[in-house]
């Protein structure tokens, strides 16, 4: 069952059921060597070819924290999104390892919006396909609305 609240963006109303992505992008040893250089994660599995040639995946995976990152809903193309989005939780499942060359697309689906005395909530559904289309990360999310002063009266509407 729907709340049947609505957000506001510059171009359109959205709610519950709404979908969009972000650009696919395809995933290089550069990628791998920035974010572990940004981290400091030097997991073996990531950074040690000879070792990861061991592993089911018989070459480096990518770092799961930098795929999740691939989720960032200011990437995706809700370029217009309702002003105020303020992150406060995300969860996810790793479902399947990634690797240089692989084509991932995020996913993202408006799952639910609601309120809480004056607070507004929305929690977003987020998933990555592969280039094979499996879904490589299952996830989700949350947002508290905190629109500027000045929008706060006409951003959020219950329908």
């Amino acid at each position: 069952m729907t709340s049947g609240m609505t957000l506001k963006t510059a171009t359109a109303t959205i709610g519950e059921g709404f979908t969009f992505d972000s650009p696919s992008r395809t995933l290089t040893d550069a990628h791998f060597l920035f974010f572990t250089g940004l981290t400091g994660d030097m997991g073996r599995s990531h950074v040690d070819a000879d070792y990861a040639k061991r592993t089911s995946l018989g070459k480096p995976s990518a770092h799961g924290l930098l795929l999740a990152s691939l989720t960032a809903l200011g990437a995706s193309n809700l370029r217009d999104k309702p002003d105020g989005f303020v992150f406060i939780e995300q969860g996810c499942k790793f479902l399947k390892p990634c690797a240089s060359g692989d084509t991932l697309t995020p996913k993202f689906e408006i799952e639910k919006i609601w309120q809480e005395g004056h607070r507004t909530f929305c929690r977003i559904r987020t998933w990555i396909l592969n280039h094979k289309g499996e879904v490589v990360i299952d996830g989700f999310h949350l947002y508290r609305i905190i629109p500027p002063k000045s929008a706060q009266s006409d951003n959020t509407q219950a329908t």
